[in-house]
């Protein structure tokens, strides 16, 4: 952890996630008999009861959809997302494993498995094991049952940071010839990319950074890097992530990141931490008994030698990098002792900068719906105070994904969030821009820190989509 920098876990709501829309949740049939009366009335505690004829009250259970609804619903997602995202799965992956073993060499793909810091934390707190020792067993694991390469997504998270802290300089030295650019908003998280998109348009995509999210990159990475070093061609490359949210799927589904010439994807599939231990209770093991196996060292922040991780959030730490690189590059101060100020809920704070007794930088992060939509309005009554924030879908951000493990038994779903931010931050913190591997494909790969090259690998862009009504538009 950064000297100075301090975070203890605090949790207020961790329910705050997107709800369903009342069209995604199919109504209950009561039956009336002969000469009976009933009714349903909303109780001061926001529960649903129901009165029948004596005027006695039953609480009604709280309607509940799986995944598998969601994703059938044609008001948040097209029906072409929908095909997308169900060919996302573990059984995709299986599937391929079983063509490359029934193929002749010279016609297997490689495939390679991307890990995500949270989703490797959630499962290191379900077996009780470091994160060093869950990086080895899951690279086991998956060169057990096929896959070629291992690697982190912690390392093309460098690649996010150090592109998001420089489009932040340039949109900051710009603010007063280019009114209106600011905030910049991250777009690394896909739920709020989704409600963006389909909610406000263009009122508020102008303001979304254009950094490609860590998963993407490594996408890019995997398909235009990898695969020529291996003589292979994007589409004989088979890409998978484990991530901590559904909504990595939908991501991985965009247009944006399809290749029409090669017909593949910059990442073919998505696999949940939650699907990672289905897949492992179907071998009836427990990551714990794996065999570790020594780690793929090409894309990696996990080395033996010297592990790493990034300061900051469990969302990946935009708002302290940004913070910190844009202090000492635009104001030449380079204090890593963060003091966030919370406002209304944990979820939402702010961190600023004062220069000769006047606020020179503002940041905040909002986590959750409920602060996402008070942003969303202030921004577009021109009110935003904020020059950058730091914006995720799920309560907790990240490590508190909608795909990561559950609690077991008596364990809580606070005290396992807490588990798993010990974990994720029990790794040596390093720069990005200090990565000597990064500095080098920088130079090699992309031709330099801003060429054409580096914008059309490493950004993206957003559309707006016709707005619908369902519960992306849900007034808190």
């Amino acid at each position: 952890m950064a000297q100075g920098f301090s975070s203890v876990l605090q949790l207020t709501d961790l329910n705050d996630f997107i709800n369903p829309s009342q069209e995604c949740i199919k109504p209950v049939k009561i039956e009336k008999k002969p000469g009976k009366t009933s009714a349903i009335k909303i109780g001061e505690d926001g529960n649903y009861m129901q009165i029948s004829e004596g005027g006695t009250e039953v609480k009604l259970k709280k309607a509940k959809i799986t995944l598998n609804d969601c994703l059938a619903c044609s008001g948040c997602i097209t029906s072409a997302e929908s095909v997308l995202i169900t060919q996302q799965s573990q059984e995709e992956l299986n599937k391929v494993l079983k063509e490359n073993r029934i193929l002749k060499e010279v016609k297997t793909k490689t495939v390679v498995v991307s890990i995500s810091p949270q989703a490797r934390a959630s499962l290191a707190a379900k077996y009780k094991l470091t994160i060093p020792e869950t990086a080895k067993r899951l690279t086991g694991f998956f060169k057990g049952i096929g896959v070629h390469y291992v690697f982190d997504t912690t390392f093309s998270r460098n690649f996010s940071l150090i592109e998001s802290q420089r489009e932040f300089v340039r949109k900051y030295r710009a603010k007063d010839i280019q009114p209106g650019s600011l905030p910049l908003l991250t777009s690394a998280c896909p739920g709020w990319i989704c409600y963006a998109e389909k909610t406000h348009g263009n009122y508020i995509l102008p303001y979304i950074s254009t950094v490609k999210s860590p998963q993407q990159v490594m996408g890019t990475l995997v398909k235009y890097h990898l695969g020529p070093l291996l003589g292979k061609l994007s589409n004989q490359v088979y890409h998978v992530t484990v991530m901590p949210c559904y909504d990595k799927k939908l991501e991985a589904s965009r247009k944006d990141f399809y290749n029409d010439l090669y017909s593949t994807r910059d990442v073919d599939c998505v696999i949940t931490s939650i699907e990672v231990e289905s897949m492992l209770e179907a071998s009836s093991i427990s990551l714990a008994d794996i065999e570790p196996v020594e780690l793929d060292t090409l894309y990696s922040s996990l080395d033996d030698d010297n592990p790493t991780n990034h300061f900051g959030s469990g969302s990946g730490g935009y708002c302290e990098h940004v913070f910190t690189y844009a202090a000492a590059e635009l104001f030449g101060e380079y204090s890593t002792d963060l003091k966030f100020k919370t406002l209304r809920n944990q979820d939402f704070k702010e961190l600023t900068l004062e220069k000769d007794g006047a606020i020179v930088l503002k940041f905040a992060t909002a986590n959750g719906f409920r602060n996402i939509q008070n942003l969303v309005q202030k921004i577009k009554r021109n009110k935003c105070p904020y020059h950058f924030v730091e914006i995720m879908a799920c309560p907790s951000g990240c490590l508190n994904g909608g795909a990561q493990v559950k609690p077991e038994g008596e364990e809580s779903v606070k005290d396992l969030l807490a588990e798993v931010e010990k974990l994720y931050k029990s790794l040596k913190n390093s720069k990005p821009e200090e990565n000597a591997m990064i500095c080098k494909l920088y130079e090699e790969w992309l031709g330099g820190t801003d060429t054409e090259k580096t914008h059309k690998l490493l950004h993206t862009q957003y559309h707006a989509v016709e707005k619908i009504s369902n519960a992306l538009s849900i007034k808190w």
